[in-house]
């Protein structure tokens, strides 16, 4: 195929577009701002734009297909052109159900987890050698790519995202891979700006279970009353399959999971993350892989870049960093890492970086998140809100919102830094949480001028 990318630089979109040129097709992009990780992998496939911004110019008959990134928008030259032209014009979710819409299409929703479950289903079929394509969020240890597409798998797994598909598409995408497996994990509202009531936010979940497949499968976290309302409430003819927090103890600082009499060491933590794994035990028993046969992969599983990942530790600090942005990510994040080292102080960060969390209808929601931290750090830069045109707020309306006297706001990230490495950390651990990274921050140098 012949395939141009309008906004090629975004996270899933460069990932399709590496995925089509490595499966042999010749695809060209475009974009008006391409950042890191994305420019260097692009540049590295040789697909980087030779000029940054929109040219239409680069739209003729000779392309098969136009992939349409969310960042483009409805007036974009280019989209108009393929549009004159008539050219067949996809969104990204669009483009992978049309290449795996005769696939098993194992499909993971919800507001928090799903980037976890989708890598732990992902790790246990590869270590099993199970062919399987794939579409996946965040980068995993041992991809190259992180959207896999081809013509002789039988399963494809992907990660579905509940924001909008295109400019000209406004469907959530994961309302467009019409799963045969289907999994909710939570439900917490997000994405104000998009669905502007908890309700609204909710429906999009009950559309996305029925479009299931006929006779398909919903797997479903029955501990979020949200989730097992829709789970319970699901046309007949599908199969329901609920799960709640893996069996698992701790000792001396790893998790056993208990499974019958068997005790079995793995790499995570944290009450979420043993949810998760429960999840994805529940999906690979639906496509016929055994327990054992899980067990014995998920031992080998790290986590997904940015989900309670590693950055540094010595015998008496550890520094984690995670996406966590959203009230609900927030605390489970928090919680984990508190409840895993219990003789150690948690000095835990958060930016304020999203449309929903900068916004005043949405803050109230993180009351209480951070209280698991013996010191929070709450930071937002104020010309983000600038940026996204939202109304300004202050450090006591912040404040007001998370409501615990451990809670400190800060709007300069170089004060975040200078308190941080002026902090003793023995017997102290330190998470950073950000869907952003605090203007700038490189998360590995601090931890090097922390911790040596």
């Amino acid at each position: 195929m012949n395939v141009h990318f309008i906004a090629v630089g975004g996270s899933a979109m460069h990932n399709l577009a590496i995925a089509m040129h490595l499966k042999g097709d010749h695809v060209t992009g475009s974009d008006d701002e391409i950042f890191e990780p994305s420019k260097g992998r692009l540049l590295k496939y040789g697909l980087l734009p030779k000029t940054i911004g929109w040219n239409e110019n680069l739209i003729s008959t000779n392309i098969d297909a136009v992939i349409l990134g969310m960042h483009a928008r409805k007036d974009n030259p280019e989209l108009l052109k393929a549009q004159e032209l008539g050219l067949k014009i996809y969104s990204y979710p669009e483009f992978i159900y049309e290449k795996t819409k005769n696939k098993t299409r194992v499909v993971i929703g919800g507001s928090h987890g799903k980037t976890t479950i989708t890598s732990m289903i992902l790790h246990v079929l590869r270590v099993s050698n199970i062919k399987h394509d794939y579409m996946v969020g965040a980068q995993l240890e041992g991809f190259e790519c992180m959207v896999s597409l081809s013509e002789n798998a039988e399963i494809a797994v992907l990660e579905g995202d509940e924001y909008l598909s295109s400019p000209i598409d406004l469907r959530p995408k994961f309302h467009l891979y019409k799963p045969t497996i289907g999994l909710i994990s939570g439900i917490a509202w997000d994405h104000i700006n998009v669905f502007p009531t908890f309700e609204n936010y909710i429906q999009q979940f009950k559309i996305f279970a029925d479009s299931i497949d006929n006779l398909g499968s919903l797997v479903y976290f029955s501990g979020d009353e949200v989730v097992s309302d829709i789970g319970i409430g699901l046309k007949s003819n599908l199969k329901t399959i609920d799960y709640t927090t893996h069996n698992h103890v701790l000792e001396r600082g790893v998790t056993y999971l208990i499974d019958s009499n068997k005790k079995l060491p793995i790499q995570i933590f944290g009450q979420h993350n043993l949810q998760n794994l429960n999840g994805a035990l529940k999906v690979c028993l639906e496509l016929n892989i055994t327990k054992e046969n899980f067990y014995d992969a998920i031992q080998s599983f790290k986590g997904a870049s940015k989900r309670l990942e590693l950055v540094k530790q010595t015998k008496d600090c550890v520094i984690y960093k995670d996406f966590a942005h959203s009230p609900s990510k927030l605390k489970a994040t928090t919680k984990a890492l508190s409840d895993q080292f219990p003789k150690r102080k948690l000095i835990a960060c958060m930016e304020l970086h999203t449309f929903s969390s900068l916004n005043h209808s949405f803050l109230k929601l993180y009351k209480g998140t951070m209280e698991s931290a013996d010191k929070a750090f709450v930071y937002f830069n104020p010309e983000t809100l600038k940026h996204k045109k939202l109304a300004s707020i202050t450090i006591d309306e912040v404040l007001t919102a998370f409501a615990t006297n451990n809670v400190e706001v800060l709007t300069d990230s170089s004060v975040l830094v200078s308190k941080l490495l002026n902090m003793k950390w023995e017997n102290k651990n330190l998470l950073l949480m950000s869907s952003g990274n605090f203007d700038g921050l490189n998360f590995d140098d601090l931890a090097n001028k922390i911790i040596g």
